[in-house]
């Protein structure tokens, strides 16, 4: 059997692919800037909070990380609303592909903030900062630097999962193309034309977000921890929700 190619009918869709691109692009970067705010407050509060706001940070990423997409999707559009909470389909995209993201997020960015020496905090504590002065100019800038490729591919990864949101009549890329093979009858061109869509966009978004780093983080290039690291370090002398002023070395040395 000789499967013969016809793309001769989608040219009077491409208004559709396009808006359909929008949409994704929108959804993505909507959720990539709700979702590092997320992560950043989410690995702050796991490395310095209080022990109850601990546990519910690792009670919220391992129940993401250990739940469909698809699943948190339908929770948030057909679940909130039976508790009076109705939000529409757009939101409900932003808003479960946010906290999917920000689950992951969190675990990624206190990776980096534990892979910083503590002799980076020491110095900052003996320069007279306060425990949030360390973390927001001296400890969060390199551990961005050091995981931003990580983070870089778990957008990625968002991205290319927002094409469930579909099942929820957004209508991102994956909707058109659904509506068109409808339409056409042309299953295999549509998905063809999709697939390679999203393999642009791919390509494509990690080039900017590439560059988008090498800017933002010019100079902080990654290093090996030269002493050890981690949350029993940092949280010796130097806490970011504490009301306390850290200890600085010639303290500690007189100690």
């Amino acid at each position: 059997m000789t499967y013969v190619f016809d793309f001769s009918g989608f040219g009077i869709y491409a208004g559709m692919l396009a808006r359909g691109v929008a949409v994704t692009l929108w959804l993505t970067a909507i959720s990539t800037v709700l979702g590092g705010l997320v992560g950043i407050a989410g690995a702050s509060i796991s490395v310095a909070g209080p022990r109850w706001a601990r546990t519910m940070i690792a009670t919220y990423v391992e129940l993401i990380r250990n739940t469909p997409f698809l699943v948190q999707l339908f929770f948030v559009f057909f679940g909130l609303p039976g508790l009076g909470i109705h939000i529409d389909e757009m939101q409900a995209a932003v808003l479960a592909m946010t906290v999917n993201l920000g689950a992951y997020a969190t675990e990624i960015v206190r990776a980096g903030i534990d892979s910083i020496p503590r002799g980076q905090v020491q110095a900052a504590q003996a320069l007279g900062l306060q425990g949030r002065q360390v973390f927001r100019h001296v400890v969060l800038p390199q551990a961005l630097a050091n995981v931003f490729p990580a983070l870089l591919s778990q957008v990625l990864i968002v991205m290319l999962g927002s094409a469930v949101v579909s099942q929820i009549s957004v209508p991102d890329l994956t909707s058109a193309a659904a509506f068109i093979q409808s339409r056409n009858f042309r299953s295999f061109e549509s998905y063809l034309i999709v697939t390679a869509t999203y393999l642009f966009l791919s390509i494509v978004l990690r080039q900017l977000l590439n560059r988008l780093g090498r800017g933002l983080f010019a100079g902080r290039s990654p290093r090996t921890p030269s002493a050890p690291a981690g949350p029993p370090n940092w949280r010796n002398g130097w806490t970011l929700f504490g009301g306390r002023r850290p200890q600085t070395l010639a303290t500690e040395r007189s100690q």
